[in-house]
């Protein structure tokens, strides 16, 4: 399969899973089980790629990113909260991906952790979808400490592939008693200062022979995978939240664990 051909199914498989709780990472990392390219060629391709599906989130809540960024200017209250509850939240993944880097490097070379992970988290979200009872209609701003600090310490259970991001901090945020659309959308604003670390990181680390044009996935392949995983990525939020709303987490649980298991049968018989 060639360069192109390749990025363009990694943005699509990436604006499909980032936001949805079934593990964009994971599914990148199965993808090049699946289609038999160098994972490590495309490392770099995987993280950068996210902020096409970041751009996404930008696009969509332009609205409410502006009226959060012009109220802290003003030192309005709500606009105060916003941004206070995304740092807050932010924090504690930020602090333990520098701090074990080199292990989650580790474990995204392991498609079996993968899934695992998709099994055992899909398990998770049957439970927490039966047990939690999420009420009120408040909004990201809204939201007290006790449950900010909450959903950013789930978020750290995202760096084992295969657990989804998305997927941590939306049952971590339904087992606190947040409603359903302000956790999809809690989780979407979190991605974006958690994508531009992780992919900032990424390139100050790694992106010296990118940057020089020595690497055979280069910014052509980059700019491609950002694009389509824009264009996917702004889809699927759209009708991401519209359908929690009404049917909840179940199907994307059950996927997991269809998905986790035929992993699982395909490494051990390849």
């Amino acid at each position: 399969m060639n360069e192109t051909l390749t990025a363009i199914l990694l943005g699509i498989v990436e604006g499909l899973t980032e936001f949805v709780p079934v593990s964009s990472t994971g599914h990148l990392i199965l993808a090049s089980e699946l289609f038999g390219y160098d994972a490590a060629e495309w490392a770099m391709f995987n993280v950068v790629i996210q902020l096409g599906a970041i751009l996404a989130v930008v696009y969509q809540y332009w609205g409410t990113f502006w009226s959060a960024g012009m109220g802290v200017l003003k030192l309005e209250s709500e606009g105060l909260r916003f941004a206070r509850n995304i740092i807050v939240a932010f924090i504690p993944s930020a602090i333990l991906g520098l701090a074990f880097k080199d292990y989650i490097d580790i474990m995204l070379g392991s498609p079996s952790i993968v899934a695992w992970a998709l099994i055992l988290g899909g398990i998770a979200i049957l439970g927490i979808e039966k047990v939690a009872k999420p009420t009120g209609d408040a909004t990201v701003a809204d939201l007290p400490l006790k449950q900010v600090i909450g959903v950013g310490l789930a978020q750290c259970m995202a760096m084992i592939p295969g657990v989804s991001r998305s997927g941590a901090t939306i049952m971590g945020a339904l087992a606190m008693g947040i409603n359903r659309k302000t956790a999809a959308e809690f989780s979407f604003f979190l991605a974006v200062p958690t994508m531009i670390g992780a992919s900032t990181l990424e390139m100050w680390q790694n992106g010296g022979e990118l940057m020089a044009g020595t690497t055979r996935v280069g910014w052509d392949e980059i700019a491609i995978g950002f694009a389509v995983s824009f264009i996917v990525a702004l889809v699927v939020i759209r009708a991401f939240v519209a359908y929690v709303s009404r049917h909840g987490f179940a199907p994307f649980a059950w996927y997991r664990i269809v998905v986790g298991g035929a992993a699982l049968v395909w490494l051990a018989t390849r």
